[in-house]
């Protein structure tokens, strides 16, 4: 039998780690986004100097694990006088992880618009920023949203690891009561419970952008 009074009394833990993963989450992710952008828009226009430093960040990104890269911005950096709260390194290790990622996903989507379309902006005089703005960019997104949306979602689960630098989040407070209580099923199922009203909007949320944007295209 499940104790259900050990799992109320977990849910004030469980909102309290849920609200620091949703954090560093949010932060993440944006500036993962914004990584991710600029990487693809190098890569997309073959920026001299800056294309092979862009390929070389995302081969380090995607095959190094998050786990490693949190244990160097946090104790590796530390060594050379660079000191980052667990916090902040989360949201970089984050960052770093997912602007790889997130690039490959905006290329994908500038890859696909038509060269017709970028022709046509420039008979119509249009200079390059108002190129990525009117033309290419919204046509882009139809294609990247639904691996911007997975992306997103992957981030949010790989926040599981920042634990291993001391944050409290929903997994560190999973381990805890564990290690506490010995309540092994009640606390997974409050884990499985916590991500799933957090990814469940998100995951619709990436659905009603991909819809929108490919009714705009």
């Amino acid at each position: 039998m499940l104790d259900w009074q050990f799992m109320i009394d977990s849910i004030p833990a469980y909102v309290k780690g849920l609200y620091l993963t949703l954090g560093i989450s949010f932060f993440g992710i944006a500036f993962s986004i914004l990584i991710g952008f600029f990487i693809s828009l190098i890569l997309f226009y073959q920026v001299r100097f800056l294309k092979n430093l862009a390929n070389f960040y995302i081969e380090v990104s995607r095959n190094t694990p998050l786990l490693i890269q949190l244990f160097f911005l946090y104790y590796g950096l530390s060594e050379i006088g660079i000191v980052l709260s667990a916090y902040h390194c989360a949201i970089v290790g984050l960052a770093f992880l997912g602007g790889s990622y997130m690039a490959e996903s905006f290329r994908s989507g500038l890859n696909a618009v038509s060269n017709v379309q970028i022709e046509a902006g420039l008979s119509l005089g249009l200079n390059r920023f108002q190129m990525i703005y009117y033309v290419i960019f919204p046509q882009s997104l139809a294609v990247s949203m639904p691996s911007i949306g997975a992306n997103a979602i992957f981030l949010l689960k790989e926040t599981s690891v920042v634990s291993a630098i001391a944050l409290a989040d929903v997994m560190f407070v999973t381990k805890d009561l564990i290690g506490t209580y010995y309540k092994t099923t009640e606390a997974l199922l409050m884990l499985i419970g916590a991500y799933l009203i957090v990814l469940l909007p998100i995951s619709a949320l990436f659905v009603a952008l991909e819809h929108y944007y490919k009714k705009r295209s």
